[in-house]
């Protein structure tokens, strides 16, 4: 099997994983150590299918910005997915057969007012492209059997994407702190997880700076 078979047949089997909800043992077997190109092609691959069903990209999501995360997946940078229009949920429900492994990660959601047209743009120049800031939910999900993935599983995965809320508290970036600001998740009333900003690569912006030159190497 070729390399370009090797990910068509791989892309079919996430895609077959999303369609029926049953997780699939890790892909990451299939491809060369670190090949995470390759990965990126069977992300570009089932996304192409994707939107040619008549799903419409709006965004992007910057997954392992934590360096503890990446430390635990042998990383040194972030990874990415597209987010699509029919992974809003705007009533905040999800029903939970549409969902694979879902787990909640609280984010911030930047939303653009222009492109960002820079190779390597600064924080100045992301300031500047930035319309509004609001608070997010991300539900991801994982086609990988109990969440063992490394890198390749979950850069060909679409970085884990599963469904998004986007809050309706839109704040300008001279109204919010990015690097103090504090999220705070619960369950029934009991704390489950708390974050700042800062976690988030250092500063949230960083990792807005990362993906637009990444879009551009690539």
């Amino acid at each position: 099997m070729t390399k370009d078979e090797k990910i068509t047949w791989v892309a079919g089997l996430l895609r077959e994983a999303s369609l029926s909800k049953q997780a699939i043992p890790p892909i990451r077997d299939h491809f060369t150590a670190g090949d995470v190109a390759a990965a990126y092609e069977v992300q570009r691959t089932n996304n192409k299918i994707r939107t040619a069903a008549g799903a419409r990209p709006i965004g992007k999501k910057i997954g392992l910005t934590s360096k503890k995360v990446q430390q635990q997946l042998g990383v040194d940078e972030p990874d990415f997915g597209v987010l699509f229009d029919d992974m809003e949920l705007r009533d905040g429900l999800l029903p939970i057969a549409e969902s694979i492994q879902p787990k909640a990660e609280a984010e911030i959601a930047f939303v653009l007012g222009k492109d960002i047209l820079h190779p390597r743009p600064s924080l100045r120049d992301i300031e500047e492209a930035i319309d509004h800031a609001v608070c997010s939910i991300e539900l991801v999900g994982s086609r990988i059997k109990d969440w063992d993935i490394n890198i390749l599983d979950t850069v060909a995965d679409n970085a884990s994407a599963s469904h998004f809320i986007l809050g309706e508290d839109k704040k300008k970036l001279t109204r919010v702190d990015l690097l103090n600001c504090q999220m705070y998740m619960y369950i029934n009333d009991q704390l489950a997880s708390s974050g700042e900003g800062r976690a988030c690569l250092g500063s949230p912006l960083f990792a807005v700076s990362w993906l637009a030159t990444k879009m551009v190497e690539m």
